[in-house]
């Protein structure tokens, strides 16, 4: 089992770490190499947090029940429901209360295993546990490799609201398997496939061609051009990260589709539709919206357009998974909450063209205009 490593530094004055590390491993996804090899001389106890999902998978049994056979006596596993229906509050203070009985010291570390909802809801216990425990990931899914473990964002859903609740609070070494990728189930795959579509639109113009051009071997699952994907994914989020770790200014960047994209989740109910799917509906109605205000050219919307339709993600304006009346003016109240919003209107990121990337705030009608 190869690594390879990377860092990712962040200002001094915030809590956590000063940068997170990560570390790139090849074949078959083994923790109990990784945390518990001769060479290793490590005084902290860590707290394990995954899913049911995760804990099921083949390539993770020799580490469960090593947890089952009490070998690992100091350190503990919790095993959390999967699904975005467990990403609450309720489950965060779980995490909280199982560290709390088990003695646990904020010197010690919460490592999360798992997709976005796992790294985002250990992050967050951890942040708050004592005020200020250290947090690790290992993202189990496309999603949680390219976006959700990097960069210190943390939080839980807050009723029916996406990531109401959080914190900045970044891991401080991360251990990515690729491998892991051949497990996921079709739609969590694909979820992950559009956050690392936005990345291509907003930084990368060789990356957009992959998209464009490998579709059948990206479906395929290739594992070369997969890797390829996420260190472009992860190099293009560090350096924004780096620039501006608390969203003033360039990282907002990354929200492209989520506006659009979290009002269809709560608006269809969360766990109803995956992130991606949502996200990547968002980038379409964000670049019809570039197009309606004369931003960009109808050859760059229907590009964008192509590409969605090459992963089946849904490109009209009112998506099927949302039913009844009164769709548009549904999202468009849900839309109004968004954490990011800065005035009574609301706050868009837009696509001029690959890497050309504006922000800017929209009307009511305006919004409306692209969910008819």
């Amino acid at each position: 089992m190869s690594t390879e490593s990377m860092k990712i530094s962040y200002p001094a004055i915030y809590a956590g770490t000063q940068y997170s590390q990560i570390n790139f491993y090849s074949g078959t996804p083994d923790l109990c190499s990784v945390f518990y090899n001769q060479e290793e001389n490590c005084t902290q106890r860590r707290f394990f947090i995954t899913d049911a999902n995760v804990a099921s998978l083949e390539c993770m049994q020799n580490f469960i029940q090593k947890f089952d056979d009490g070998i690992y006596e100091n350190d503990r596993l919790l095993i959390l429901g999967s699904g975005e229906k467990y990403k609450t509050i309720e489950s965060v203070l779980s995490i909280i209360t199982a560290a709390v009985e088990a003695d646990f010291t904020r010197k010690d570390i919460f490592v999360g295993i798992g997709g976005g909802v796992i790294c985002d809801i250990t992050a967050f216990a951890a942040s708050i546990f004592k005020r200020g425990a250290k947090v690790e990931f290992i993202p189990t899914t496309l999603l949680a490799m390219v976006d959700a473990s990097i960069g210190g964002k943390t939080g839980c859903d807050y009723e029916n609201y996406k990531n109401i609740i959080g914190t900045f609070f970044p891991a401080q070494k991360l251990y990515y398997f690729p491998e892991f990728l051949q497990y996921l189930p079709e739609n969590q795959y694909n979820s992950g496939l559009a956050e690392a579509v936005k990345t291509a639109i907003l930084f990368d113009n060789e990356l957009f061609d992959i998209f464009k051009n490998d579709s059948q071997k990206i479906n395929e699952r290739d594992k070369d051009l997969l890797e390829l994907i996420i260190r472009k994914c992860v190099k293009a989020k560090a350096e924004i990260v780096e620039q501006d770790f608390t969203e003033q200014g360039i990282r907002a960047f990354l929200n492209l589709g989520h506006t659009f994209g979290h009002a269809l989740e709560s608006t269809s109910g969360l766990g109803n539709i995956t992130h991606g799917c949502a996200v990547a509906w968002g980038i379409g109605r964000s670049v019809d919206l570039a197009y309606q205000k004369e931003y960009c050219r109808q050859s760059f919307r229907d590009e964008v357009y192509k590409v969605l339709e090459q992963y089946n993600w849904d490109t009209q304006a009112i998506p099927q998974i949302v039913q009844g009346g009164g769709v548009g003016e549904r999202l468009l109240s849900v839309m109004h909450k968004d954490k990011k919003n800065l005035t009574d209107k609301i706050r868009i990121v837009l696509a001029k063209g690959i890497t050309d990337i504006v922000i800017e705030e929209f009307s009511d009608e305006e919004i409306l205009s692209v969910l008819k």
